[in-house]
């Protein structure tokens, strides 16, 4: 990097040995996934429930069940939501600041998670109505916390640590899973005992006891929780400095935020400011942003995109997996609260042995091997494990079920430690701060695309568990991902380099829109030897 060009508040920033602040800024940023993660995946474990309380017909002679249209609607309307909200919020945080909208979105994520526990009505449609509702909205706030969590901590890290550091903040989506599936088994286990099934009549013997009312509510708005203990840390984090300085224009107020921050005395160097700035003036829209960073937005929108695809298709199998791993029984063959405790159990389960290790892996090794790689071998081996599920599902759902559990374990697996963790990180890392908040929106967005349509159509194309077609639609999955891995070659590697250099904000050229691994590795490898001992101590 052209250290000379940069900016002291940058430059100070970038060398920082990793200190408490920063610390302070992942537990911060990752608590707001945390309770993303949990608001998201919680309605999974009492979907159920919700038709059993209100989609019961005692003429049928079975269990209550949300029509398929409704089920769609009730676990998924908070995507369609997290779309909305991280393009507006994306779009907000470079016309406003990082610090502004960062609030806006947890106050949101409170109101409408408590609300969603609260939702009201005299028929079973409007308590379903006004749910989805509040889950669309308490969607939108969850997706302003993509971009600028990313954004934030991107903006705060130093290079050498900068993809781990962001790494975490997204791990604690994985941690958000496991207690989705952990608070749910613990009230329902509790409601079990409080409230044991009654005995009824024969032809009410599916009617499920009313207190469990009470328990898929608890569970929704337990997601506030987390999200308001948060809210004073979060308010208390200044502005970013890069934001500030660059965007803001205002040198002496980075100066002392950051100097604050790190402990130490800054320049303000107001004169090269204006110099930097006058560089970096052009918009998303602009020739030169497709320039220098066209390939890089393709590369981020399509692996994101495509990745989604596969990540929220996992239905098609959990279906099956939950059973081989005797983690779940049929519906006739429990009570509704009996059911809610034994999917969260299997929620729990899955993604504390499958899901979870993934993510910390590429918080170990993001630094020593490289986005680049992490993401092209994850793609790979997803497809590798997908395909085999698919060609061999049948077989290894009825003969083997050691060797399916196995299979998508690791499919799992490799997308944490692989593009589920890169494609959140590369975007908050390639582009400029005028439209970094904006550019990750725009990746994020396209992945939420890609989830709607893994969880509505091809889930969809599978409802009538046809075995061609469910082998069909994994082995499609497989190409999907091999199709990521083809478009990662957009994208360049970004590990031990600054921001600005990345960018072509320090007066380089930036990352080049050509994304060649040999081209980027030589340009990180120049980097690297370049740098010098931090400029202080943390």
């Amino acid at each position: 990097m052209a250290s000379g060009n940069n900016l002291a508040v940058l430059e100070a920033l970038d060398t920082a040995q990793t200190q408490l602040y920063h610390v302070k800024a992942i537990v911060i940023a990752g608590m707001g996934f945390f309770t993303d993660a949990y608001d998201l995946f919680c309605i999974t474990t009492v979907s159920k429930l919700l038709g059993r309380l209100y989609y019961y017909d005692p003429a049928a002679g079975k269990p209550g069940k949300l029509p398929h249209n409704i089920n769609n609607l009730v676990t998924g309307v908070a995507l369609f939501g997290t779309l909305s909200g991280q393009l507006v919020f994306g779009w907000l945080g470079d016309k406003l600041g990082r610090k502004k909208v960062y609030g806006i979105t947890l106050i949101l994520m409170v109101c409408c998670a408590i609300c969603s526990g609260l939702s009201f009505g005299s028929t079973s449609g409007s308590v379903i109505g006004t749910l989805c509702f509040f889950r669309f909205w308490l969607g939108f706030g969850i997706g302003g916390d993509y971009p600028l969590s990313a954004t934030i901590m991107s903006e705060y890290a130093n290079k050498k640590t900068r993809g781990a550091f962001i790494a975490a903040v997204f791990a604690m989506q994985g941690v958000g899973i496991i207690f989705a599936g952990l608070v749910s088994m613990i009230l329902s286990g509790l409601f079990l005992k409080l409230y044991p099934a009654p005995t009824f009549k024969q032809d009410q013997i599916f009617s499920t006891q009313p207190e469990a009312d009470y328990l898929w509510r608890i569970v929704l708005m337990f997601g506030s929780l987390p999200a308001l203990l948060t809210y004073y840390w979060r308010m208390k984090m200044p502005e970013t400095g890069r934001y500030t300085a660059i965007i803001q224009g205002n040198a002496k107020q980075a100066a002392a935020d950051m100097g604050r921050v790190l402990d130490i005395e800054l320049d303000v160097e107001s004169d090269k400011l204006s110099q930097f700035k006058a560089a970096n003036q052009y918009t998303l829209l602009s020739h030169e942003f497709f320039r220098r960073h066209g390939y890089h937005l393709i590369g981020t929108m399509t692996t994101w995109f495509l990745l989604d695809i596969a990540f929220y298709s996992q239905n098609l199998t959990q279906k099956d997996i939950f059973p081989a791993m005797g983690l779940t029984n049929k519906a006739p063959d429990v009570n509704a609260i009996r059911e809610v405790f034994e999917t969260s159990r299997a929620m729990f389960v899955v993604a504390l042995l499958g899901t979870f290790p993934g993510y910390w892996f590429t918080v170990l090794f993001i630094e020593k091997i490289g986005r680049f790689v992490i993401q092209l071998v994850g793609f790979f081996m997803m497809s590798i494990f997908m395909l085999i599920l698919g060609v061999k599902y049948d077989y290894l759902r009825d003969n083997n079920k050691f060797l399916f559990v196995l299979l998508y374990g690791l499919t799992f697996f490799f997308a944490n430690f692989g593009p589920n963790s890169t494609t959140f990180v590369l975007p908050a890392e390639l582009f400029p701060t005028r439209v970094r908040s904006t550019c990750h929106a725009l990746s994020a967005a396209s992945g939420k695309a890609g989830a709607m349509i893994g969880a509505f159509v091809v889930q969809s194309y599978t409802l009538d568990e046809n075995v061609k077609k469910i082998k069909a639609a994994i082995i499609f999955l497989a190409f999907t991902n091999m199709l990521g891995f083809c478009f990662t070659f957009l994208v360049p590697e970004t590990k031990g380099r600054s921001l600005e250099e990345i960018s072509g904000e320090d007066g380089g050229g930036g990352g080049g829109g050509s994304g060649s691994q040999n081209e980027t590795q030589m340009a990180a490898t120049r980097s690297v030897s370049m740098e010098g001992n931090g400029r202080f101590e943390g």
